[in-house]
């Protein structure tokens, strides 16, 4: 058998790499976050996750997306997670005990109605949504999207008689989206998701909610500090931009 410093290098690289599995050149263990959140911050979140992982090499970012409060449910079923990112504190506050350190409000959101590309019926505004035969479609009672839809009503003094309550606001826009409703409530963030799909008519400032998004690191999970820190990036100068990008206002601290 040969016996050089060179082959003793090469016999070190080969045991270091089965321990190890990073071969000669370091360690290559990897992190992975675990992300519950809202459905509305989808796509903004997905391309979050792989600026993070561009400033933290050896952190990788794991995104699962849903209605609030299912995902704070899942908390409650013990599902393995590092972070979540509700559309409301109202369901931040529902996973209290299930949470750990600062919460931090990431962006804000606003609702708009979704119609058909083009507007076919015509809807001009929330008065148009009391039409009779209008099929309309709402967030559950449950979820930040149908709690905001209701307080616009409420505010606007107008009663809505809706034909479908749906799991989220993402849910809702498909209902648009396939035609199965004519019009619904969704976030203005989601109309980016559909495309030319669907139309939208603004709700007036003096009319509309302010769409609160909360993160917050999970409670004994198996990477608290790195969830903290990943918590605290999103309202760094990067993620600002990112949120702004996909239509999402940003808090100014």
């Amino acid at each position: 058998m040969p016996d050089s410093p060179r082959w003793r290098r090469i016999v070190a690289c080969v045991v270091l790499s089965l321990v190890s599995v990073g071969g000669c050149g370091g360690s290559s263990r990897t992190t992975t976050l675990t992300v519950l959140a809202a459905s509305s911050t989808q796509e903004v979140l997905q391309e979050l996750g792989l600026a993070y992982q561009h400033e933290h090499r050896g952190t990788r970012v794991r995104s699962s997306f849903g209605g609030s409060q299912e995902m704070a449910g899942r908390l409650s079923d013990r599902e393995p997670a590092d972070v979540l990112v509700t559309a409301d504190e109202t369901s931040m506050n529902a996973a209290d005990e299930y949470l750990t350190g600062r919460r931090r409000i990431v962006a804000h959101n606003a609702m708009t109605i979704a119609v058909g590309p083009g507007n076919p019926r015509r809807i001009r505004g929330l008065q148009d949504l009391t039409k009779p035969r209008l099929r309309i479609a709402v967030g559950a009672a449950n979820v930040p999207a149908g709690a905001y839809a209701r307080r616009i009503f409420r505010d606007a003094g107008v009663t809505v008689r809706w034909t479908s309550e749906e799991i989220s606001a993402r849910a809702v826009l498909d209902r648009v989206r396939t035609g199965e409703a004519d019009a619904g409530l969704v976030y203005i963030t989601d109309l980016r998701s559909a495309g030319a799909a669907v139309s939208s008519v603004p709700i007036p400032a003096s009319d509309n909610v302010t769409a609160t998004y909360v993160a917050a690191a999970v409670k004994e999970s198996d990477h608290e500090k790195e969830a903290a820190s990943f918590v605290a990036w999103l309202t760094s100068p990067t993620a600002r931009s990112l949120f702004n990008k996909y239509g999402f206002v940003t808090p100014l601290t």
